[in-house]
């Protein structure tokens, strides 16, 4: 007795090539429209000085950073550029999730590891990343693909530092993702 199988309609990926060249686009937009590059590390500076200011606005007030950073963005950081791009970049990849079929509730990981190790090594990538992006003022998107795309000496070394650092690590930690 056979059973029915169910198929899914999955579009492919898109070509890389042209991907690259929609990036680049984008890149250049934004440094015509706003004179500057990209970047996601910003977007984050901009929620976590709004918490701690609504904890406790007189003790933020004593912070140097988070002076200037309120006193930047005319008073509300919230309305920050950057975090509306962030907003647009979940938002853009949730449509693309759904639009391509692939939108699921699950965790991808190697059969040699269990969901909850995934996902606590994926947390601590990213707290790793951005405390590492706060040190080199600036994410990836900031610091590499922007600079790189102005002709940055700091971008083109940043963008080799991230992709060698992930080279030369990830023959320690590949066990968790194959």
């Amino acid at each position: 007795m056979e059973t029915p199988s169910v198929t899914r309609k999955v579009r492919a990926y898109m070509n890389p090539y042209v991907a690259g060249v929609l990036l680049g686009l984008v890149l250049l937009a934004a440094n015509y429209i706003s004179g500057r590059g990209l970047g996601a590390s910003g977007a984050i500076k901009s929620v976590v000085v709004t918490s701690v200011l609504a904890v406790d606005h007189e003790a933020a007030k004593t912070s140097a950073f988070i002076g200037e950073y309120e006193q930047g963005h005319a008073g509300n950081p919230m309305k920050n550029w950057l975090v509306f791009e962030m907003l647009g970049v979940i938002l853009g990849a949730f449509i693309s999730g759904i639009w391509a079929g692939r939108l699921k509730m699950k965790v991808e990981h190697s059969p040699k590891i269990t969901s909850k190790r995934r996902l606590i090594f994926a947390v601590m990538g990213g707290v790793l990343f951005g405390f590492g992006s706060q040190l080199g003022r600036g994410c990836t998107s900031g610091s590499a693909l922007s600079g790189m795309a102005v002709m940055s000496a700091g971008g083109i070394i940043t963008m080799m530092a991230i992709f060698g650092t992930g080279y030369a690590l990830a023959y320690f930690f590949r066990k968790n993702w194959i």
